[in-house]
């Protein structure tokens, strides 16, 4: 997997981001239906009221057929600032945002505690939770705001589930990681 013993949080994004880009557009969807079938499984199975999702990047996996089969809220999250902040799922409301991501313009905002299941996308997890992110907090930072409760699911493509990551005091654990080899 990776060369020589423990990595940094950047070598190992450098690391990860060349394996993504090296897998092909099949092995992407394949993954990326595993995975929506286990979290739509697991949505299912927990019953949330609201669901906080996440619009893909490129290099993410395709998580995005969720927003429209789910029944119950779905807020997706709007960086504003230093922050993020989720909003109400609308089809056909969504624009480019902050680092190209597609981001809900109008809608309802959603406060931390009414989130009750939350899919959160990484760089990097580990089985018990571990998370790697992108390197500036979004995430972190919201998941640690007070009344935040929800239920974390991380996502990722097989690659991506690693023994081992480098944490801090501040990265937040996920409940569960979920990653594209559970087919």
């Amino acid at each position: 997997m990776f060369r020589g013993g423990k990595m940094k949080k950047n070598e190992i994004r450098r690391e990860i981001k060349c394996q993504t880009l090296a897998l092909d557009a099949k092995q992407r969807l394949g993954q990326s239906l595993g995975v929506v079938e286990r979290v739509g499984e697991i949505i299912a199975q927990r019953k949330p009221q609201t669901v906080a999702l996440f619009s893909p990047l490129n290099d993410e996996v395709q998580i995005a057929q969720l927003v429209d089969e789910l029944t119950c809220r779905v807020v997706l999250p709007r960086v504003e600032g230093d922050g993020m902040e989720f909003y109400d799922y609308h089809a056909g409301e969504l624009a480019q945002g902050a680092y190209g991501i597609a981001e809900p313009q109008d809608g309802e905002l959603c406060l931390p505690q009414e989130i009750d299941l939350m899919v959160v996308p990484g760089v990097a997890f580990t089985p018990s939770g571990d998370r790697l992110g992108r390197g500036k907090g979004y995430y972190d930072r919201y998941l640690a705001r007070e009344g935040f409760r929800a239920y974390c699911v991380g996502v990722c493509y097989a690659h991506q589930l690693l023994k081992e990551i480098p944490t801090e005091p501040h990265d937040k654990r996920m409940d569960m990681v979920v990653s594209g080899n559970e087919l």
